[in-house]
């Protein structure tokens, strides 16, 4: 009985937290911020405009690698024979003909990456799918396998049989070879400036960092800027994992982090943490999608200060081939809930609009900007600002490559 009663107890006491209008203290200014904090944090931002004259805009910055490929899956058939007919370079026309139990499906957007894994590079093949995020995907350790010209060549994923799963082979077939393009000016400039704002030569976190916990004191706004500074450094040398979807360690652990950084001045690790607070970017053992809307994204204490808001959030939800080290991604689906919880929407709608209608801009940012704009559009509570916005974006969708176009509408 003991036993049943404190975890009735634990449970509630979960269960209370979470129904809090905040998940952290709110000062009179309405914001997670004190206004001594801001004050401090106005301050640096009024001599980082100086700083700004002096970063380099000029950088060029690319789209990821990209082409618009067909997909094939094959779980019948000769499937030995129609890999070894891809090894051989049978003609795609050819495949079809000879192997009419596949399942095709034409013109897919295909990215492909790369990513260190524990020092190891990990080279990608995805599907850009428009739908869920069950693409195809294919992966290798092969450099040459990445580097490899495409055009109008197989890549395939071969399973043979085994007493739990049947026979299967899954590939692309590309007509063209990948090709990454400049991005406009107007939106390398974005990115420059998120680097410089971001100040991307400093990372949040030291090179040595380790797990566990620091307690950030009731009283630490009393302690000195030595003691302050050094406590700072300890928290940045800890990283902190969530055991579960209720855990609030890690995003409070940002928020001490960001508090200790406003006032010490450190405005790159601050920047940073408040970053991994809005777009909920921490690492835990599982993350149920009940716990997400209790995680707020506090873009307004961004908006109080003198930064180009629009061009900083834009500026980190690009996709690029050649990002700076450090460069800062953001979540697309926590970006689009944070800006419809900005004040100047309609300049955010027009520009967002505007990204996913460039047509010098290539396929998959725009489609990205899409789904942005989709995200930000699901989180507005004006139903009939909503429904007017479904009809923009629709006239949007219309400038997009036809296949694209017509999966969106789908």
């Amino acid at each position: 009985m003991k036993i049943t009663s404190t975890l009735v107890l634990g449970l509630f006491t979960i269960t209370s937290a979470y129904s809090q209008t905040s998940e952290f203290k709110i000062y009179p200014n309405g914001l997670i911020y004190s206004e001594q904090t801001m004050g401090k944090l106005s301050h640096i931002v009024d001599s980082l405009n100086l700083k700004f004259k002096t970063c380099n805009f000029n950088t060029v910055f690319y789209a990821k690698c990209q082409t618009v490929g067909h997909k094939v899956t094959m779980d019948k058939g000769n499937i030995k024979e129609a890999k070894l007919d891809m090894e051989m370079h049978i003609s795609f026309d050819e495949f079809l003909k000879k192997y009419p139990e596949a399942i095709i499906e034409k013109d897919v957007l295909v990215v492909k990456r790369n990513y260190n894994s524990y020092g190891e590079d990990i080279f990608m093949f995805e599907e850009f799918d428009l739908k869920n995020d069950d693409g195809l995907l294919i992966t290798s350790k092969d450099l040459s396998v990445y580097d490899k010209d495409y055009s109008q060549k197989w890549l395939y994923s071969y399973e043979e049989r085994t007493s739990f799963s049947k026979e299967s082979l899954s590939a692309f077939y590309f007509p063209t070879n990948f090709k990454s393009a400049p991005l406009p000016e107007k939106y390398s400039w974005m990115i420059g400036y998120a680097d410089c704002l971001i100040d991307t030569t400093i990372a949040k976190f030291k090179d040595d960092v380790k797990g566990g916990w620091i307690d950030l004191p009731r009283d630490w706004t009393s302690l000195s800027y030595d003691e302050k500074a050094k406590l700072l450094e300890k928290m940045r040398g800890t990283s902190v994992m969530g055991a579960c979807s209720m855990d609030t360690r890690p995003r409070k652990h940002a928020m001490h982090i960001a508090l200790l950084s406003a006032d010490t001045y450190n405005w790159e690790v601050f920047l940073k943490a408040h970053l991994d607070i809005m777009n909920d970017r921490f690492e835990r053992v599982s993350d149920g999608s009940y716990a997400w809307e209790q995680r707020k994204t506090y873009i307004k204490e961004l908006e109080e200060l003198n930064i180009n808001l629009q061009d900083l959030i834009f500026g980190i939800s690009f996709y690029i081939e050649n990002p700076a080290k450090n460069h800062y991604f953001g979540s697309i689906g926590r970006i689009g809930r944070a800006l419809a919880e900005a004040n100047d929407r309609i300049e955010i709608e027009q520009t967002i609009l505007s990204i996913i209608s460039d047509k010098e801009l290539d396929i998959c940012n725009r489609v990205l900007f899409y789904f942005l704009f989709k995200n930000y559009n699901y989180y507005l509570e004006d139903e009939k600002a909503n429904k007017n916005n479904e009809d923009r974006l629709a006239i949007a969708v219309k400038t997009l490559p036809k296949f694209i176009a017509m999966k969106l509408r789908d």
